[in-house]
């Protein structure tokens, strides 16, 4: 198809199709002519999975372009495939908080009781200390007597996550599953967190409606 079909086909204008082929994020169409180029289905496939991560994601182009640089290295072990698109969509680090160190004790502790083979490295283990310190910081420091419970959940949706990705027999698309599933999934996940806090609310207080 012609850049024209590829935009109706996905919903993507033109000049983003071009910038994202300046950018690196999608592979350029091959040349049929000097001002002429055709796109196939790997370029739809492509597009859709930008789209994902930044409409659905909230990715920056900076952040999508390492997440396909993890879709693109298929040779890559699943495990690190995983822990690089992690890596890419951590929240950036915040600014030092008051009662960092014992909110990273408290991660940190976590992570042995429950076994997790986790580096202390891993951007999510500053993430989670920073929110715990947050919440400590504004008076609610009880919170993390629910850690367990929340890794309980947690481990969960993971095994739940790895089983949906184990499907796909095809190596390239195992690796663009992990990464999806990394990325959207979160969005589905806190989606889904919210619609069960409004049932649970009303379920739990009387006269509670639908809202």
């Amino acid at each position: 198809m012609r850049i024209g079909e590829l935009s109706r086909e996905t919903g993507v204008a033109v000049p983003t199709i071009k910038y994202y082929v300046r950018e690196g994020l999608l592979p350029a169409g091959r040349l049929t002519s000097p001002n002429q180029a055709r796109y196939d289905d790997g370029h739809v496939r492509r597009l859709r999975l930008i789209r994902g991560l930044m409409d659905v994601g909230g990715l920056s182009v900076a952040k999508v372009r390492e997440v396909l640089a993890a879709v693109d290295s298929p040779e890559e072990p699943v495990h690190k495939v995983l822990g690089a698109a992690q890596v890419a969509i951590a929240p950036p680090q915040v600014a030092a908080l008051d009662g960092m160190e014992e909110a990273r004790r408290a991660v940190g502790g976590l992570i042995r009781r429950r076994g997790w083979r986790v580096a202390p490295e891993n951007p999510s283990v500053e993430a989670l200390a920073a929110a715990l310190a947050t919440l400590r910081g504004l008076g609610h420091g009880d919170f993390g007597e629910l850690l367990d419970d929340y890794a309980d959940a947690c481990e969960g949706v993971a095994a739940a996550d790895l089983a949906w990705v184990g499907r796909n027999a095809e190596v390239d698309r195992l690796v663009e599953s992990v990464v999806v599933g990394t990325v959207v999934g979160d969005a589905v996940l806190s989606a889904m967190r919210r619609l069960a806090h409004v049932d649970a609310s009303a379920r739990r207080y009387e006269g509670g409606e639908a809202v």
